[in-house]
């Protein structure tokens, strides 16, 4: 399963390539909104970080745009900002259509804001490369969110579709250790999610119980 961040700040996703060499980022606008920069700033500093990799860099088009044609064209534009830039398009009946058109012309998509497997079959039937099934934004609203990744999975699985499942808005480790169970080939959370997946109140019980023991013994 690979390791995406979410976010769209630089320092932070610095680190990341750095100490965790992370797959690759996904990004949305509220991201870029915390990160106190222009988008068109964000996205060409990130696309510098990730120049030379193959690994895959998602970024969303304008959210207020409905028309099939004016998602494509926003689309191609972003895609040759860089090589690594994956575009992320909200599923509804037009982002169907701009997906469809935007995959036709060798441009690769993330279809987000996926709540169901209906929404995740009709993005693969379009061909998107990437779908984002979101489970924290499900389970905040009472929704029940623990089968849509294996749903997911299982639809791709039965039909041979070729999309990948990027399980997105992941809250904690016990989400990560649930969706890479459950199938998914990506997940992607922010920063803090994935800094307290590595820690364990056994571990540093652990570690102190074996640095209290080579305290203690004998140093000759």
């Amino acid at each position: 399963m690979k390791m995406f961040l979410d976010s769209a700040k630089t320092d932070e996703i610095e680190y990341a390539l750095e100490m965790w060499d992370i797959d690759g980022v996904t990004t949305n606008p509220r991201h870029v909104q915390s990160s106190g920069k222009s988008f068109q700033t964000v996205i060409e500093e990130i696309a510098e970080l990730f120049a030379g990799t193959d690994k895959a860099v998602s970024v969303e088009v304008n959210p207020h745009l409905t028309d099939w044609e004016e998602i494509v064209a926003e689309g191609l534009k972003l895609a040759e900002i860089s090589p690594s830039f994956v575009i992320k398009v909200g599923v509804s009946e037009s982002g169907y259509k701009a997906i469809r058109e935007l995959t036709a012309r060798g441009v690769r998509v993330n279809a987000t804001l996926i709540f169901s497997v209906a929404q995740a079959w009709h993005a693969a039937r379009a061909g998107a490369a990437y779908v984002s099934p979101f489970l924290g934004w499900k389970e905040q609203h009472g929704d029940y969110a623990e089968s849509l990744v294996p749903e997911v999975a299982a639809m791709l699985e039965n039909y041979n579709y070729r999309s990948l499942i990027i399980a997105a808005a992941v809250r904690n480790a016990r989400q990560i250790a649930d969706v890479a169970l459950a199938g998914a080939h990506c997940v992607t959370a922010a920063m803090a999610v994935y800094e307290n997946s590595f820690r364990s109140p056994y571990t540093a019980m652990g570690e102190q119980i074996f640095q209290d023991a080579w305290d203690a013994t004998p140093k000759a």
